[in-house]
């Protein structure tokens, strides 16, 4: 099973691109671009002063690189190989090994981008210093694993309703450009608006991530366990109802996509 697991992640690795390295530096322009574009978005603005003391660009990278996790982990799920796809026909093939090779795949290059990305700007723009580097590390891991738990409740819907399903992942992938609070903190936040933000998983990972990137930051209104356990309660509704819905798979579902 891991062998297939392995070769089906590289296979989904190299979809973008026939060569590895350039669907990784492919990725690396995305988190570049987005960065670039907040970066001036707060100059012009002249809102730069950030509410952690510290790196102005490694609090927005941060954010951002939490973000991306987040949305490539739904991405990933939601684009694995359905029950009717003709992929299903080989006999090692299951929906669980297309579902986990895409993680995989998108774990990877995720990963090596971020760690690429940040040496670079240590060694050519500015040395740079986290206090808890395995603690942020945890949170993106967690970011990572909500993300796909949020994914496998979509791929449950999504042969029974594939329209919906997709608007539906846009709505949540585009509604976190703001939900996912990566351009400020909880603590800086008032009540009122803290209620507005503190329901998404991908919020706490944040706030909790910059707590362990910044040594003069502690966050006060998030939390590490919230978004385990909602990931968890989600990957179990996500599970049951996929199992379901591969019990009642047809081919005519993949003329319907």
């Amino acid at each position: 099973m891991a062998d297939v697991i392995y070769h089906t992640a590289v296979r989904d690795v190299r979809k973008s691109h026939s060569n590895a390295l350039f669907a990784i530096l492919i990725n690396m322009l995305q988190l570049v671009v987005m960065v670039a574009s907040f970066y001036l978005f707060f100059v012009i603005l002249g809102i730069r002063q950030a509410a952690i003391r510290g790196d102005f660009l490694l609090y927005m990278m941060s954010g951002i690189f939490l973000f991306m996790c987040h949305i490539k982990a739904v991405s990933a799920v939601t684009g694995s190989e359905g029950p009717a796809s003709p992929m299903m026909k080989h006999a090692p093939m299951t929906t669980i090994i297309s579902i986990l090779a895409s993680l995989l795949g998108a774990f990877y290059i995720q990963l090596i981008s971020l760690l690429t990305i940040l040496f670079l700007y240590h060694v050519l723009m500015n040395p740079i210093e986290v206090q808890d580097p395995v603690g942020a590390m945890a949170m993106m891991g967690i970011a990572f694993f909500s993300g796909a738990a949020v994914g496998m409740c979509f791929v449950a819907l999504k042969p029974w309703a594939p329209q919906f399903a997709s608007i539906l992942t846009q709505i949540y992938q585009r509604a976190n450009m703001i939900a996912s609070g990566k351009m400020f903190v909880a603590n800086s936040l008032p009540p009122f608006m803290l209620s507005m933000f503190d329901w998404n998983p991908l919020f706490h990972c944040i706030d909790q991530a910059r707590g362990f990137v910044f040594i003069n930051y502690n966050p006060h209104n998030s939390s590490i366990t919230y978004p385990i356990v909602v990931a968890l309660v989600l990957l179990i509704i996500g599970l049951m109802g996929e199992f379901f819905t591969r019990k009642h798979a047809s081919a005519s579902w993949s003329a319907r996509r």
